[in-house]
């Protein structure tokens, strides 16, 4: 019998995991999952739907049905709500406070879980998260742990602001980035860890390229001995 091939990338934010996964995914013809994201879509449809943020029996059910999807491009991941582009919608500063709100509740994170468990389908499946190996698809196939000094995420977080005409401030970025390494790393629940099978490929002097294609030579390795 067919089964999905999983490829988990985790590690901290602003390592790149987005870019890796995007590409993974286009080159593989693989299905997408930007985890991070899902609870931003759904405190966006839990609005759109008139539904409060606590009121988690009906945001359960919300995450239940939501007609979610995750399409690579070669601009970047379009995340589609049903047919509606909510790409730009769900990366504002209201949706990211309204995704630590409902993402706090017990049984939306349980049931969001499965609903990200749901995108695991043939050929296969890119997720990309913080506890996709060691939480969500602790059986895949292959497992990253994409790293990068803190220092070198900042850089490139500032370069990225700079070329959005945003001003960008190195040293706030630094800091904000080794405080929310710190919470992701001590956290009770699904602390960011690598999977003990997991291939930790540290990205600080590497080009995108070379970590695509570190990524894809264990793919490949992987799959061959299937």
């Amino acid at each position: 019998m067919a089964k999905a091939f999983v490829v988990a990338v985790d590690g901290p934010g602003g390592v790149g995991k987005g870019e890796l996964t995007r590409r993974l995914a286009k080159a593989l013809d693989f299905e997408l999952l930007d985890s991070g994201a899902i609870y931003r879509v759904l405190a966006y449809a839990a609005r759109k739907a008139g539904l409060a943020l606590f009121d988690e029996d009906s945001l359960v059910q919300e995450a239940k049905f939501m007609n979610l999807t995750f399409e690579p491009t070669d601009a970047g991941v379009k995340v589609l709500l049903g047919d509606e582009d909510v790409t730009l919608a769900i990366r504002t500063e209201e949706a990211g406070v309204n995704a630590s709100k409902v993402a706090a509740l017990p049984k939306v994170r349980e049931a969001l879980l499965q609903r990200q468990r749901d995108f695991c389908v043939e050929p296969g499946l890119v997720a990309d998260g913080r506890d996709m190996g060691t939480v969500v698809f602790p059986k895949a196939e292959v497992k990253i742990f994409l790293d990068a000094s803190a220092e070198v995420r900042a850089k490139r977080r500032e370069l990225q602001l700079k070329a959005q005409g945003k001003v960008a401030d190195y040293d706030l970025i630094l800091s904000e980035i080794k405080e929310r390494d710190d919470r992701d790393r001590n956290r009770a629940v699904a602390p960011l860890v690598p999977a003990s099978d997991a291939v930790v490929i540290d990205s600080t002097d590497m080009s995108i390229e070379e970590v695509f294609n570190k990524a894809m030579s264990l793919v490949e390795e992987k799959r061959k001995g299937l």
